[in-house]
């Protein structure tokens, strides 16, 4: 099986989210028009690696304070949309305010909890139907989950003013930077038990999810779905969607050295050594052509991590759909491993 086309995908969504679904019996909280005072918790350590310090130095920006604003909902898939200032001015008002689908933990019976949260970020399609996949589905775990809008994506996509030439490398590191700020925005709001908040990124999300994560560690946990290391040689020997970016960045005048220099400010393996190898884990299919194990292969040494916390599945990048329910069962069970740790630690 090689490739789900959007129908297959929402046919996908919709079986797997009937069953896990619970009834949602209880009202919403009083959050719609609420503001929330929120500030970074941005604590990027010195690196022993020039060449990490160096990529960290591109990636921050100087921590503030800043507010966020829970709307209702536009669509019937979350509960609550959340916006908040980009720490990253990119010139477009539209796409500096940066939104996240919530959607809110709740019990057996349909109640909403106070429960740990998740970061979810999408993959490159515009519909983002895996990431709203990955969140609905977390969700029914009893975990609240965040699904950020990357730059020029759902509502901060500016039909007035189309993305410019020279733009993407802006786009790129603000993508990393708002999903680290959305950390903080998600810790702050009610019912978010702020103990522990995890980070799960798929393909395009995962790329941008691992050099999040790894910035200054501040996730608890982290999920890498379909993405890899050395982002350049991605983009050049990667098929499908690789193809279709590379193409996007030919047509730009992006190519060669040029290209090489501009991924590489945001290359996951430069900072894959600073997220715990304890808590991180990634995901990947044997037989992808667009992140290609080999890559895939070259994050997991450079994060450190085992064989325990690499799990290779018999798919390839658009198959691994089937494996999604294990996923999201691994991302619960493991959430819920570090949490009983860190309780019998503090001795409650």
């Amino acid at each position: 099986m090689q490739h789900f086309d959007t129908a297959w995908l929402r046919w996908v969504v919709m079986t797997l989210a009937s069953c896990f679904t619970v009834q949602a019996t209880a009202e919403l909280p009083d959050v719609f028009g609420q503001k929330y005072a929120a500030r970074d918790s941005l604590d990027a350590k010195t690196d022993a690696s020039s060449d990490a310090q160096s990529c960290v130095d591109g990636l921050v920006w100087t921590p503030g304070d800043f507010e966020l604003e829970c709307g209702r909902p536009l669509e019937w898939r979350y509960d609550s949309l959340v916006r908040f200032p980009s720490p990253i001015d990119s010139g477009d008002a539209v796409n500096d305010c940066v939104a996240m689908e919530w959607h809110m933990a709740r019990d057996q019976q349909g109640e909403i909890i106070r429960a740990p949260a998740v970061i979810v970020v999408h993959e490159s399609g515009r519909g983002m139907t895996v990431g709203r996949m990955f969140a609905l589905l977390l969700s029914r775990k009893q975990l609240h989950t965040f699904l950020v809008q990357l730059p020029g994506y759902g509502q901060r996509r500016n039909e007035a003013r189309p993305e410019k030439t020279g733009e993407m490398m802006v786009r790129m590191r603000q993508g990393v930077a708002d999903v680290r700020r959305a950390r903080d925005a998600a810790a702050v709001l009610p019912l978010v038990d702020a103990s522990h908040i995890a980070l799960q990124g798929t393909s395009l999300g995962g790329f941008v999810g691992s050099t999040a994560g790894g910035i200054d560690g501040a996730f608890d946990s982290v999920f890498i779905m379909l993405a890899g290391g050395d982002l350049y040689d991605v983009i050049q020997h990667g098929d499908r969607d690789a193809q279709k970016m590379r193409e996007r960045l030919t047509q730009e005048g992006l190519s060669g050295e040029a290209l090489k220099e501009m991924l590489y400010r945001v290359e996951p393996n430069r900072l894959a050594h600073r997220m715990s190898p304890e808590s991180t884990w990634l995901f990947s299919g044997r037989t992808d052509t667009v992140v290609p194990l080999e890559n895939a292969l070259s994050l997991a040494r450079a994060a450190h991590l085992t064989s325990d916390h690499h799990v290779i599945m018999e798919a390839d990048h658009y198959s691994g759909v089937i494996f999604i329910p294990d996923m999201i069962q691994r991302v619960h069970d493991e959430i819920q491993s570090l949490r009983t740790v860190v309780d019998s630690a503090s001795g409650e």
